[in-house]
């Protein structure tokens, strides 16, 4: 394959909300291509010839990413599937990063839902090429009655709205929470606007430049705007160019002149129709009707040829995507100082990074391949016989005994160079890397490849090499792979962007087996799982326990069946879902002046702790920092774990950053920097004067962080004091170093002269014990051991002469561990003081109903303790949508109760939203005689709900309840009293 084979790949993933019609357009392709080979035409969209799993079949979801080779004229295309429900969005982001392109799918019924949003951000930041398809045009005419006025109107509000989501990314002006853009009301649109929209270079999708295709995907047929210009240019005398430009939008034909005019051109009070409506829609009613038979439509509008000549025409080839990829793929590095470099690992790493832009596929070129996941496919299903299929050394011999009747295969693609089979590679971790030698050789391995092969959906065609641009599975790589990874022919390679995914996984539950014999098997099970899902993750618990943790139900579901029936073969208990809550105290943090002015030395509410010796003591403030700060911390914990945590001997520095961006060349450090000082003060409420005192003092106050937690790199700051070094009584405070502040670039990295005393000596020494105790504090608050949230504390330590009797740490242990304990048990202390409250993760709920279910809906949302955003009607049908908040807590079982409830009528689809502070008083006790009144006194009230789930949490770790096991209780009499 040359330069020129090269230009006749397309790589493209077919991205869509749940049941808008992927798999089914996907069979059509397929059918055509190959003369029915793989699929009879009759067949289409029924067999769903990309779902071979037994569970797809049965729920009719698609629950993994599958690609299938295609020929469509001289193109050759591999066509990758995606599912659509939000617990599989891994596999969305692992079907993006092997693709160019992307068919984006839109119910022309329901319209854009919450996973729609989703696949066009993934899209974006993978910088695919994005072409629009609108299915189910039949339901309009069939279902909803539509007259072809209504459906123009329809459709072309479903294209504004897809158009409105891609602009507002690319001019940086998006929320990252996908609610937030549901939430906002869609603009009315008029003429004007459209007359305005139309002429706009920089909408997305257009159907008069192309990208977009109107099909019907259970019947197989489509149509673009082009396939009409064509059929009516010589019946008009039109060129087919300028006749194209016309057939969407305002533009309307005038019989009587043979005129195209706009809408301002319009004689008042005429009836005349848009183009799009007289010369498409208006036949296409006509013949729809008329016709019995569906197949007329598919032999008069071929499906395949309407959505593959699109896709061959305005989707990038592999040479064209990777040149503006590239900074995505491999963003560009720079290294500031370290002479000790080597410059000739360096250049090589330019070298194949230039290839990866280039896409090269000439032999001599590095071959560099990404590996997005692995998959398990039963063994039956690998090809036997072939020369280069036999050679299997011993460490493959190994890897196919353990893994018993299951294969593993990689999903990769070839980014540069050939691929052949039986060649060795070098298989890269995303922590590799080639500027710090051995220190970075675990991050590498080498692997024989054993097999290759073109994934024909549910079969496999072995090749014996295959060259850059395409999307291949691997064989040979199940010992050495456990999510993804990069391959590459070199040492001196940068390993490739991680894959971003759109959500965590979140819902956590305990696994054992029933018989305790079978402990090894599921051990065994759990690797193979880890391995074959990119998105589960399986930890121990402090408590011994094996915790899995998937997407939500529907994953967590699959997870156990493939445990249970394919990898580990044994009967599994699962425990009920363990949900993870947060720390935190009471307030918004929106009066940031106040909380400044009560972290001072001269405030009275603090909390002191003496250690057991006598000879520090510990004072401690917290204070509540704003929402949106904390949101930010939290978003931002990868790149502080970076910023924070150095890069060792010399530093690397990314130039491009990988989220995505309207300026390429954003410095993110200096970002984050920006965007902590306007954060600080974003949501403060006081007057424009106390403002800018706010803003000063919080500028003053960012040059003295000192630590992050938990873990070094949480939501929560720990403040270096700033106070006397020496204190009146002859003590010394430790200082503690603003660490963070400078590796943020807040202040610069200055070092005092230390004063020559054993004192201040040993006061240098307690910094890392008081940074210690707040990383513990912070880890496990004091209400239930969950992590704090949100809250900034200042530890001023005082530190004391030794004196002769006290000379003893026999008897009170360690000195830095009991400055450890001081400050954790002051930390939680101070927590517990300020009125503690308990932070809950939230769903972001999508409900679709009919009217008469809108009651049996509310009771289970409000069983649920969910708070509705808003609710309106879907345009053009009788349909509700609803969006609603529910508390992780109380999601599990929630679409089963919904449809019991609504007898079918209701669907949801839950997306992790945000955290959520529970405003209830675990601790309420009735005081004033109003409380009293209405909760009784303090011996009868029942726990509210943030008691509940504390109480809840304390149990399943073993902590401590305070709770009455029997209350009022009296000797039991009968009715009979025989003594």
């Amino acid at each position: 394959m040359d330069e020129s084979d090269a230009r006749n790949i397309r790589n493209i993933c077919i991205l869509a909300h749940v049941d808008h019609g992927k798999t089914t357009l996907a069979d059509h392709l397929i059918a055509s291509s190959g003369d029915g080979e793989l699929l009879k035409p009759r067949l289409a969209g029924k067999v769903r010839y990309m779902d071979y799993l037994d569970e797809e079949q049965r729920r009719a979801i698609t629950m993994k990413s599958s690609s299938i080779s295609l020929r469509y004229k001289d193109y050759s295309l591999n066509l990758i599937d995606s599912p659509g429900h939000m617990d599989f969005c891994s596999e969305v982001s692992t079907a993006a990063r092997l693709s160019d392109g992307a068919l984006v799918l839109v119910d022309a019924v329901e319209g854009v839902h919450i996973q729609t949003h989703a696949v066009l951000r993934q899209a974006w930041i993978e910088k695919l090429t994005p072409c629009l398809v609108l299915n189910k045009i039949d339901r309009l005419i069939c279902e909803l009655r539509l007259s072809p006025m209504e459906a123009y109107t329809r459709l072309i509000r479903i294209v504004h709205e897809v158009n409105g989501i891609v602009s507002a990314y690319k001019s940086e002006k998006y929320l990252s929470d996908v609610d937030s853009i549901l939430a906002s009301p869609s603009g009315e649109i008029t003429d004007e606007s459209l007359e305005l929209l139309e002429d706009d270079e920089e909408v997305t999708f257009q159907p008069q430049k192309g990208n977009v295709v109107f099909v019907c995907a259970l019947d197989g047929w489509g149509f673009g705007v082009s396939e009409f210009a064509n059929f009516y240019a010589s019946k008009l005398g039109a060129k087919a160019d300028t006749l194209q430009k016309s057939l969407w939008g305002p533009r309307y034909y005038i019989p009587k002149t043979k005129m195209i005019v706009g809408k301002k051109s319009l004689s008042a009070g005429s009836k005349t129709k848009p183009m799009f409506v007289q010369f498409v829609l208006d036949p296409l009613w006509q013949v729809y009707e008329a016709a019995l038979d569906p197949g007329v439509m598919s032999r008069w509008l071929p499906l395949s040829d309407a959505v593959l000549s699109m896709a061959v025409k305005h989707l990038p080839d592999p040479i064209s995507a990777q040149a503006y990829r590239i900074p995505r793929l491999v963003p560009e590095r720079k290294v500031i100082g370290g002479n000790e470099v080597d410059s000739s690992v360096l250049a090589e790493a330019e070298l194949v990074r230039r290839s990866i832009e280039a896409c090269d596929s000439s032999r001599d070129s590095p071959c560099v391949v990404f590996v997005s996941k692995m998959f398990a496919i039963p063994m039956k299903m690998i090809p036997q016989g072939g020369d280069h299929r036999e050679r299997m050394n011993g460490l493959n011999d190994d890897d196919s005994k353990s893994e018993s009747d299951e294969c593993f295969l990689a999903f990769a693609r070839i980014f540069s160079g050939v691929l052949r089979a039986g060649q060795r590679v070098f298989v890269i971790s995303a922590l590799y890397d080639p500027l710090k030698g051995e220190s970075s050789q675990k991050y590498i391995q080498e692997a024989e490849l054993h097999s290759i092969y073109l994934m024909m959906g549910q079969g496999l065609k072995p090749v014996n090499e295959v060259k850059a641009g395409n999307v291949v599975a691997i064989r040979g790589l199940g010992p050495y792979i456990s999510k993804s990874a990069t391959l590459s022919s070199t040492r001196n390679c940068w390993p490739l962007a991680s894959m971003e995914f759109q959500v965590s996984p979140t819902l956590r539950v305990a696994i054992e087996p029933s018989d305790p014999s079978d402990m090894s098997a599921l051990m065994k099970g759990l690797r193979l799982l880890n391995r074959a899902d990119p998105f589960v993750e399986i930890t121990v618990s402090a408590r011994g326990e094996h915790v899995l943790a998937a997407a939500g139900e529907v994953h967590l579901e699959r997870c156990i069946k493939d445990l249970t029936d394919r990898f580990a073969r044994v009967n599994i208990e699962v425990s009920s879902p363990l949900v993870s809550y947060r720390e935190t105290i009471e307030g918004d943090g929106s009066n940031l002046l106040e909380s400044l002015r009560s972290l001072s030395l001269n405030a009275s509410d603090y909390v002191e702790k003496r250690t057991p010796n006598g000879r520090c003591v510990i004072r401690v403030h917290v204070m509540k920092l704003p929402h949106s700060l904390t949101k930010l911390l939290d978003e931002s914990t990868d790149l502080l774990g970076d910023i924070i945590g150095g890069k060792g001997s010399h530093s690397i520095k990314i130039l491009e950053s990988q989220s995505p961006s309207l300026e390429e060349n954003v410095d993110p450090v200096e970002a984050l920097k920006n965007q902590l000082v306007e954060a600080g003060v974003s949501s403060s409420s006081e007057t424009e004067n106390d403002r800018e005192k706010c803003k000063a003092e919080w500028a003053k106050l960012l040059k003295r962080i000192w630590a992050l937690g938990p873990r070094e790199k949480g939501p929560n700051i720990l403040f270096a004091p700033d106070g006397k070094r020496i204190c009146e009584d002859g003590s010394i405070l430790v200082r503690g170093s603003p660490h963070v502040s400078q590796r943020l670039g807040f202040t610069e990295d200055s070092t005092e002269t230390p004063p020559d005393s054993a004192l201040y000596s040993e006061a240098l020494t307690l910094e890392s014990s008081i940074v210690s105790g707040f990383q513990l504090a912070t880890a496990s608050g004091p209400l239930c051991d969950e992590p704090m949230w949100g809250l900034a504390f200042t530890i001023e330590s005082h530190l004391a002469e030794d004196s002769e009797t006290e000379k003893q740490p026999e008897n009170f242990g360690i000195f830095t561990g009991q400055v450890m304990t001081a400050v954790k048990d002051a930390c939680r202390a101070a927590v517990l003081q300020t009125n503690p409250r308990i932070v809950e993760a939230m769903y972001f709920c999508e409900l679709n109903t009919a009217p008469e279910y809108l009651g049996p809906m509310y009771a289970v949302l409000s069983r649920r303790r969910a708070r509705v955003l808003k609710e309106e009607m879907q345009e053009g049908s009788s349909l509700f949508t609803v969006h609603a908040y529910v508390p992780v807590s109380e999601s599990f079982g929630f679409a089963e109760e919904l449809r019991k409830g609504t007898s079918g009528g209701a669907s949801a689809l839950m997306v992790l939203s945000h955290w959520e502070m529970l405003e209830e008083d675990p601790f309420f006790v009735p005081k004033t005689e109003e409380e009293i009144e209405e909760f009784g006194d303090g011996a009868s009230v029942l726990p509210n709900t943030a008691r509940k789930l504390i109480n809840a949490v304390r149990r399943r770790k073993g902590l401590h309840v305070e709770e009455k096991v029997v209350q009022h209780a009296t000797k039991q009499r009968t009715l009979a009293r025989k003594v």
